[in-house]
């Protein structure tokens, strides 16, 4: 019943896609010396996501077996991020501290996600008169 419902919906995108930027900034922070990596990043949240029943692509898995959160980010949009400053001498062009404050920007994403969700299933079981 609640799945229907397009505040569900719209907090389990915010999640799902907080979960795929944080596994982009983990490659990032991953490849931090590796020379001639850019850093990527994916499009916010209100850019990327389209609600159930536009013209939306089906994601699918590289091959079974496959982390369907690392599946999901293999076919996502991803771009070099534009970068402030100059790229180390090895053109590497990641900043750990730019990814760090992105990967708090994304657990602030994620909560807010969960406590609307949590916020949802409360007010259902208000609906229902239940506590």
């Amino acid at each position: 019943m609640y799945k229907d419902l397009q505040f569900f919906n719209t907090a389990s995108a915010l999640a799902r896609h907080a979960s795929d930027r944080q596994h982009v900034i983990a490659r990032n922070i991953a490849h931090a010396d590796t020379p001639g990596y850019a850093a990527q990043d994916i499009p916010d949240f209100a850019d990327a996501w389209r609600p159930a029943g536009s013209s939306t692509v089906a994601l699918k898995a590289t091959r079974p077996g496959h982390d369907p959160a690392v599946a999901r980010v293999a076919q996502l949009d991803l771009a070099p991020r534009e970068v402030s400053g100059d790229a180390s001498p090895n053109g590497n062009t990641v900043s750990i501290e730019t990814e760090m404050v992105k990967s708090s920007l994304v657990r602030q994403q994620h909560d807010l996600a969960l406590a609307a969700y949590r916020g949802g299933l409360d007010l259902l079981r208000s609906a229902l008169g239940r506590r």
